[in-house]
């Protein structure tokens, strides 16, 4: 970005919730307790694929990477989230404003990208399960993992040069509680139609991709269920499947409730509580999901852990 396209504004205000004056202690607390469990959940999840080496296969090495991102975009976003909810003083540093914007696009596309692989995964595994060891090698996982990360990194520094290369002036007021586009374009001087416009493109765009890629895995995934003779087969090869569709399906309802909502006005109320879904709850309910509908990654934290306590206390 060059010097000159940056504006005499040297702070943003963020006011998401402003209008909730007398439940701001009531948030941070429940936010606090969900970021807490958020982070102890992944967490538990990284420390369990580690030590049991049962789990050191391709679907967990991409899980424990979607536990990662998923820390990291929750960091980008919910501490200073928490600190203005108990200050008065609201302001953000222009670059500390665009930083925000580049580490939370890059890790909740990464996000995606993983959650795309691990379609890809569950496909292989289920479609051609004699060549699994060979379609998905260590080499092969660690260059999806890399390249998913790479694609995020890209996505975040496209999406934040585009908009921190406009000029802003006038207000410095952002009508949300972090570094968000729409608020900020409003606040851009002059014609940002055009950068507005390839912006929202490029999000949706890669969003219904990765989409497009884990419907399309699980249509092949549904059709070799489906050939599987024994009720049993079948249904052990679906309950491989079950937890990261139940994420996918979080994840792409909630995104899809921001990306492709209709325009219009909208409530400062309602872009804020709007905006909590994907920055807390979203977060919050993704460990939930990967520890009690993986059955083989409960028993391994029971056997990892809840044994381990239960015995320093007998």
């Amino acid at each position: 970005m060059q010097g000159a396209n940056f504006s005499a504004v040297t702070e943003f205000i963020l006011i998401g919730f402003s209008t909730f004056p007398h439940l701001q202690l009531m948030f941070f607390l429940l936010f606090l307790l969900m970021y807490l469990f958020t982070l102890l959940g992944n967490l538990l999840i990284m420390a369990t694929v580690w030590k049991e080496h049962s789990l050191h296969t391709p679907m967990y090495l991409f899980l424990c990477a979607l536990s990662i991102s998923e820390v990291l975009y929750t960091f980008a976003i919910i501490p200073r989230m928490l600190a203005d909810l108990l200050s008065t003083h609201h302001s953000i540093p222009f670059k500390a404003c665009a930083s925000q914007m580049f580490f939370s696009f890059t890790f909740g596309f990464t996000h995606s990208f993983l959650l795309t692989v691990m379609g890809y995964d569950r496909y292989v595994a289920i479609c051609y399960p004699l060549r699994y060891n060979v379609l998905m090698s260590p080499r092969g996982c660690a260059c999806l993992v890399a390249w998913s990360w790479a694609g995020g990194s890209v996505m975040g520094l496209v999406v934040t040069t585009a908009v921190f290369q406009l000029t802003f002036c006038g207000s410095n007021v952002i009508r949300h509680f972090f570094c968000h586009v729409p608020p900020l374009m409003k606040l851009a001087c002059g014609n940002v139609s055009t950068v507005a416009m390839g912006v929202g493109l490029v999000c949706i765009t890669t969003l219904l991709g990765c989409g497009v890629l884990i419907l399309l895995s699980y249509t092949f995934i549904v059709a070799a269920i489906l050939r599987i003779p024994s009720a049993e087969g079948r249904h052990k090869a679906f309950s491989t499947c079950v937890s990261h569709l139940t994420v996918v399906v979080v994840h792409y309802s909630f995104a899809s409730v921001i990306y492709l909502k209709p325009k219009g006005p909208q409530s400062l109320e309602g872009d804020t509580l709007m905006g909590i879904t994907y920055t807390v709850l979203t977060p919050f309910l993704s460990p939930i999901i990967f520890s009690l509908r993986n059955k083989e990654l409960k028993e391994a934290v029971k056997k990892a852990f809840l044994s381990r306590l239960y015995l320093h206390s007998s």
